[in-house]
């Protein structure tokens, strides 16, 4: 029954971290992103766009994902369970790296 616990981790951190990008979201929004748009880096401004549904996509899928673990003796919600998590952490690794990438495109704090 540990992977309960480890999937109420996950949807507590995804919440957390999503309200801290949430705030500072509009650093980025007012310093970042006005900037890239008048220097022409349309497709940077394209895949974080791309981030911002994902984490938002991914925090609708919370609920399903915790449910799907809180009842993990339940045979029927394997291949739920393993493709609902392979997606979520397929989703992670793509906004770190595109945040990363982001970040540094122009020498941000430079």
């Amino acid at each position: 029954m540990q992977g309960a616990g480890y999937a109420a981790a996950v949807c507590v951190l995804w919440i957390v971290t999503y309200i801290f990008g949430s705030w500072i979201y509009t650093k980025y929004r007012m310093y970042v992103r006005i900037p890239d748009r008048d220097t022409g880096f349309w497709k940077t401004q394209g895949v974080f766009e791309l981030k911002e549904h994902l984490a938002s996509i991914g925090l609708g899928l919370l609920p399903i994902y915790w449910y799907f673990w809180k009842n993990s003796r339940n045979p029927e919600y394997d291949s739920a369970r393993r493709w609902l998590t392979v997606v979520l952490a397929a989703m992670v690794w793509y906004m770190f790296l595109v945040g990363h990438i982001v970040n540094n495109v122009r020498g941000v704090g430079s």
